[in-house]
């Protein structure tokens, strides 16, 4: 029987899994280079996929801890927005169910925006519940962004359409009367408000891209309100707009 072609290999190869696969089995054999180079690519991307198992069971831990002592519903908060000039600072909380699975994902800063959006929908699609928090500018000048970042986190929460038993927050302590855990580096090691990351960074993200339509010339499709050269220039050029923070340096400088 004729042996199949390297394309025709590599396709079958695309849809096997299991390492006991017997066509798997039967081409190791094969001393063609072709073949060994795409069993060399598919024994990488094994190796790859499990080692994002193996992150998404690790984030799982603080989840699997109060699943264990009987709480149904965590809900993992995290804010996006703190230091921009400009725009809201948006928190979100979400809840997931115990079997949810999104491999890859993790602090949404690590991911590429295409991933994010694919993340941010299946997310949104697979949660038991997800709220979103938004403080505008007005508001942070008013109360300072770190109490700000407190108020959009409880916006988030009271938004959720189930009570949570219990918190999960990226380095922060909530004045709510819902048991807490406050995590260092949170969004990184924790699978729920590595969702939260997730959801807030993608709200805002969409809100700073309409904004740059209304303000063209600060680049805040692109910078998403941080001061970068291209914002700075503009703030010296055309001036201050609703939506900058006016308690935050140079801004403040320039309405003084």
């Amino acid at each position: 029987m004729a042996k199949l072609s390297i394309k025709e290999i590599e396709q079958i190869l695309a849809e096997t899994e299991n390492e006991q696969d017997p066509f798997l089995l039967s081409i190791k054999s094969d001393e063609r280079k072709g073949v060994q180079v795409l069993l060399s690519r598919w024994e990488k991307r094994q190796q790859e996929k499990q080692k994002l198992i193996d992150q998404f069971i690790e984030m799982q831990k603080y989840e699997r801890a109060h699943w264990e002592k009987g709480s149904r519903y965590i809900a993992g908060i995290d804010e996006v927005g703190r230091g921009p000039l400009a725009g809201p600072v948006v928190a979100a909380a979400v809840i997931l169910p115990e079997d949810f699975q999104l491999y890859g994902l993790t602090d949404s800063k690590k991911l590429s925006p295409q991933k994010r959006e694919l993340f941010y929908d299946y997310i949104k699609k697979n949660a038991l519940s997800y709220g979103i928090g938004i403080v505008m500018p007005s508001d942070i000048d008013k109360v300072n962004i770190y109490e700000a970042t407190k108020l959009a986190m409880m916006e988030a929460v009271k938004n959720l359409s189930l009570t949570p038993d219990h918190l999960l927050i990226d380095a922060m302590k909530l004045d709510v009367g819902i048991a807490q855990t406050s995590i260092i580096k949170g969004d990184a090691t924790s699978i729920s408000i590595a969702a939260a990351s997730v959801l807030a960074k993608e709200t805002r993200d969409a809100y700073m891209k309409n904004l740059a339509v209304e303000f063209p010339q600060y680049g805040f499709d692109k910078n998403m309100g941080y001061g970068t050269r291209e914002h700075l220039i503009a703030l010296e050029e055309v001036g201050v707009t609703r939506e900058h923070r006016r308690s935050f340096s140079p801004v403040k400088e320039m309405v003084d």
